[in-house]
């Protein structure tokens, strides 16, 4: 009989391959169909109208122009007369008409009159955040700091931080509303949450949870910002019921997908540490603030990141501001606090005049359960970018540097949790041997359909193409949401147990056929065979045939029986630069990361969430940022010509390293997806720093800061 637990290295057929994603010839032709494509029969088209002011408070509302304009069939109010305004882009009203043209027009034409208030939309100087904006801090205190910083032979002291940065998802935010008939509602959305949604536009709109369905096909990425349903997604359900049940398509617009979609928030630190002089790390103490926008923002607790020095103090304060609210960002808080803590140990390294790798290994023991994971994937990762070869002292370069081109390099460590999330799995073998999976999930770049098929595949030592995979729609077995880096475990774990199940079914169903008992019995090459006789044996099509002509149906769960997914990953990355000191301008030569994440369901795809988490990571290291202007209050870069992104010749030569074999696959399957985002702003600073020979204190590292640095020390590296 089979069991749960994954299947060895040796007993696997489809695990752990490069197996190219599913749908991909779908997605490269075209043929997949993303919430932006779909256009429903009799659709009106829904725009929004904005506040132009950071904080206000609104007076007055006209609709009675924009109702009565061509094509217009629904214009509603969102927030009425009295609301305060907290931040630029915040909903006032809508509108549905038969064109975006004619919605665009009738936008414009409602007359809202507002009384402005006062606003803060920066918080990068915290001498000049108003007293009245900074909330009380909190602080955590560990051990003795004030004792282990008198005790220290070294004193460091610095200041670090990032910038806020907006999510920026291909496909913007957006769905489809109609109303099938007074009760029910069908929205087409772009969504990580393809199960929960559902309940969120229910109990908005007073519907039992059952009469919402939601779907999607595919997503053009979310990255921890398309959870909510929003309140532009309510409002579009509702025009769509005064329009008569008629579909309502409200995707944003770039500039307001770069407003109010969400952002990640800044992290800004003093940071005061000390070392002995052999480069151990021996106190901490941090002040630091950042702003989540109009929302809430914690990050007390996470300095210093993973190397938790025994003595500490840490002083977290959050600045309010009258910009748009916080949402998930690919391993929230992580980047932030990796990036200050790296910052300040490269720092303490070159003060001590040490190799930042030796200072690192040395301190491994302050990184806890995983220090012996850390030190195997800092040698791998030393060994791909050569660093013993080419790492030189801070500002000497590295080899290849020219009088106005310097070479550096830096490196960084981080952690992340990535445990399978709840999930069901219904599994249908049909008695022609193919198979079918539902499941409520979604695939935000997973490659879920992969991942699905594979297991089942592997599970019956069968063809992929004889897996077919059903996924984004809220009627088939509730998964949980794509957040977290929680899918991958959460999904395989399910479908692994319902298909085991079905397999010990047939098992039961062709043992007596093969004059043997189940227990003796395994898939394997296509058939079922008895174990140690390879001559019995029958084809898996002709197994299934015993099925008779009902499918067999099971429902796989997790959390389940046997442990199949666990949490908590490391990783390191190491990056090598070149900085033109005579323009600022910062070039990506090589990158690499090492991570380890556990059982790997597929090399190919995991490799590739990496390597995007990588693009990603270049992208805010150097060239994102929001731009907000104290005067208006709005944001100055809310258009791709501006709010600059990485491409192809910007991001240098990647290569990564996967961490598998024995110690790693015994703890089953673990997400990727946002551990390898979290070092890249620490491993490109500090090889900066490397090779200039001075600290740019904030991300993006762009040509006017490296300058500023440049200067400030004497112009040259």
């Amino acid at each position: 009989m089979a069991e749960y637990k994954w299947p060895e290295e040796g007993k696997r057929t489809h695990i752990g391959k490069r197996i190219s994603r599913l749908d991909g010839p779908d997605k490269v032709s075209g043929r997949a169909k993303y919430t932006y494509d779909l256009n429903r029969p009799g659709m009106l088209f829904g725009k929004v109208l904005r506040s132009p002011h950071a904080h206000a408070k609104i007076v007055s509302i006209d609709l009675s122009v924009a109702e009565k304009m061509p094509g217009v069939k629904a214009v509603k109010i969102i927030q009425d007369a009295g609301t305060e305004i907290q931040w630029a882009g915040d909903e006032i009203a809508v509108v549905a008409a038969e064109t975006e043209a004619q919605a665009e027009d009738a936008a414009r034409a409602i007359k809202v009159v507002y009384e402005k208030l006062p606003h803060l939309v920066n918080d990068k100087d915290w001498d000049a955040v108003p007293e009245a904006s900074r909330r009380k801090p909190s602080e955590n205190v560990a051990g003795d700091p004030a004792k282990a910083f008198a005790e220290a032979d070294v004193i460091l002291e610095g200041e670090y931080g990032n910038d806020v940065i907006t999510h920026c998802c291909l496909e913007p935010h957006g769905l489809i509303a109609e109303w099938e008939d007074d009760k029910n509602l069908l929205v087409h959305q772009s969504t990580q949450s393809v199960s929960a949604n559902g309940g969120q536009f229910a109990q908005a709109l007073g519907l039992p949870a059952g009469n919402v369905r939601i779907k999607m096909e595919h997503i053009g990425g979310g990255f921890g910002s398309k959870f909510p349903v929003d309140r532009w997604g309510i409002e579009a359900a509702k025009v769509s019921k005064m329009a008569g049940g008629k579909p309502v398509k409200l995707m944003l617009e770039r500039d307001a997908e770069l407003m109010v979609a969400g952002t990640r928030p800044s992290a800004y630190a003093k940071v005061k540490i000390g070392a002995k002089k052999d480069g151990t790390i021996v106190a901490w103490e941090s002040q630091a603030w950042g702003t989540g926008g109009v929302g809430n923002f914690s990050f007390a607790n996470q300095l210093p990141y993973v190397l938790k020095v025994a003595d500490r103090k840490e002083v977290f304060s959050v600045v309010p501001t009258n910009t748009g609210p916080q949402r998930a960002w690919r391993a929230p808080n992580h980047p932030q606090a990796c990036l200050i803590t790296m910052s300040a140990f490269e720092d303490m390294a070159a003060k001590l005049g040490m190799d930042p790798l030796d200072l690192f290994l040395k301190n491994l023991s302050l990184a806890g359960v995983r220090q012996n994971v850390y030190r195997d994937e800092f040698m791998k990762a030393a060994e791909m970018i050569e660093w013993k070869k080419l790492w030189r002292p801070r500002g000497e370069g590295a080899p290849g540097s020219t009088k106005t081109v310097k070479r550096g390099l830096g490196l960084s460590l981080h952690t992340w949790g990535g445990g399978g999330h709840a999930s069901d799995c219904d599994l249908t073998v049909h008695p022609d041997g193919t198979v079918e999976i539902k499941m409520g999930t979604q695939d935000l770049g997973v490659g879920t359909r992969t991942v699905l098929a594979i297991v089942a595949a592997d599970t019956f030592a069968i063809p992929l193409d004889q897996v077919k995979v059903h996924i984004g729609d809220n009627r088939y077995p509730v998964s949980g949401g794509s957040g977290g880096s929680t899918t991958v475990g959460g999904i395989s774990a399910s479908t692994r147990r319902a298909a085991v199940d079905a397999l010990n079914t047939i098992l039961e169903k062709v043992a007596p056929t093969m004059n043997t008992t189940p227990d003796k019995l395994e898939a394997a090459g296509g058939k079922i065979v008895e174990i140690g006789k390879p001559t019995n044996a029958m084809t898996w099509k002709q197994a299934c045939a015993k099925l008779g002509t009902q499918p067999l149906t099971t429902r796989g769960k997790n959390p389940g029986r046997e442990t199949l997914t666990t949490a908590g990953v490391g990783g390191v990355q190491m990056a090598d630069v070149s900085v033109d000191i005579e323009t600022g301008v910062v070039k990506m030569n090589n990158f690499v990361a090492v991570q380890d994440c556990g059982l790997i369901i597929d090399m190919k795809t995991t490799e590739s969430q990496v390597f995007g988490a990588m693009i990603m990571g270049v992208t805010f290291a150097l060239y994102e940022e929001r731009v907000m202007d104290d005067q208006t209050g709005k944001m100055l870069n809310a258009n791709m010509e501006f709010y600059r992104l990485a491409g192809l010749r910007d991001i240098g030569n990647f290569k990564v390293h996967m961490m598998t074999g024995k110690g790693y696959d015994e703890r089953g399957v673990i997400g990727i997806g946002e551990p390898p985002t979290v070092s890249p702003g620490a491993a490109i600073s500090n090889a900066v720093a490397n090779a200039i020979g001075v600290r740019v204190p904030t991300l993006p590292l762009t040509p006017d800061r490296v300058l500023a640095a440049l200067a400030k020390k004497g112009g040259k590296a």
